[in-house]
């Protein structure tokens, strides 16, 4: 990817203006915030994912779900609610490994702010180092300036009163204009020394400047990429749950799968079976045509139709 690099994009006219790099440094404290953001996202999920969990692991235990069935269907059920169980577990795992990835976002990002404030001192204090410088600078040209005009009208009296005054006033103003060049040479002098600290200021501070930028753009390189494969990993995360849980579901469909009707009736016939003989037909009796010292006897054979 071809971009133009960080030193050369940032620039300011003004010496004293730090525009650009504070715009530098805003974009990666919005960078920083966005990680953060992204750590409580992974916090929060986690937080839903253990839910989620715990919920399933206790409705699989707890609750009830045919708990009086036979034979393979029964089999089914316990499979069932086993796996529902496993998946339950699954999603506290997951919730886990959230918080594994948030901890490394957040070590990530603390490990980036650490070095990224050495930086940041160097350049604060360059920073107030030259804006110092410049301020000391601009005051020496002003007084430098005001010692030029001083020595200008301290000449101009001395033509001007070349016929005009005594001698003694004209030496007056003779030792004036002296002290006057003598003022303006030490400022003079005070002015070029500011003037050459502030530009061996100026090329200090703009060293450190590339640096800094060259290490910024580093960083936030490193924290993109970091990122992108964060989300990378989160999502595979999440397939992987799906896929983990959708091996739990197949078994739980082969369970079903291995269930026969005709087996769970047969068993259930077999488990509860009492006999196999109906009730007999209650007949009529009539009560003076019946012995009263004769017990009925139960017919053997019920009737043509009866048990089919």
């Amino acid at each position: 990817v071809e971009f133009p690099p960080l030193p050369g994009t940032f620039w300011s006219t003004d010496l004293t203006s730090t525009a650009g790099y504070d715009n530098i440094l805003q974009h990666l404290n919005d960078g920083r915030k966005n990680c953060k953001e992204y750590e409580d996202f992974l916090k929060e999920r986690a937080i839903i994912e253990e839910k989620y969990g715990k919920e399933l692991i206790n409705l699989s235990r707890k609750k009830p779900c045919g708990q009086t069935e036979l034979n393979t269907l029964k089999k089914a059920l316990e499979v069932f609610k086993q796996r529902i169980d496993s998946v339950g577990q699954s999603h506290i795992q997951l919730a886990q490994s959230f918080r594994e990835e948030a901890r490394k976002m957040e070590d990530f990002r603390e490990k980036q702010k650490l070095h990224r404030k050495k930086i940041e001192l160097i350049m604060e204090a360059i920073h107030k180092n030259k804006n110092l410088q410049y301020k000391k600078t601009m005051e020496s040209k002003r007084l430098y300036e005001q010692r030029c005009r001083d020595k200008d009208e301290a000449e101009q009296a001395v033509h001007r009163s070349a016929n005009l005054v005594t001698q003694k006033q004209q030496e007056k103003l003779f030792m004036k204009l002296a002290q006057t060049k003598s003022t303006l040479e030490d400022s003079d002098r005070a002015y070029q020394q500011n003037v050459n600290t502030l530009e061996k200021i100026r090329e200090e501070w703009e060293n450190e400047h590339i640096k800094a930028c060259e290490f910024f753009e580093t960083q936030e390189c490193e924290r993109i990429s970091y990122f992108r494969n964060a989300l990378w990993v989160h999502v595979n995360q999440l397939s992987q749950d799906c896929v983990q849980s959708d091996e739990k579901y197949e078994e739980i469909r082969r369970s079903l799968e291995a269930c026969n009707i005709d087996k769970d009736i047969e068993f259930f016939v077999n488990y509860r079976k009492i006999g196999n003989m109906p009730p007999a037909p209650v007949v009529y009796e009539n009560y003076y045509n019946t012995p009263r010292n004769t017990t009925p006897v139960r017919n053997q054979a019920p009737p043509p139709g009866i048990g089919r």
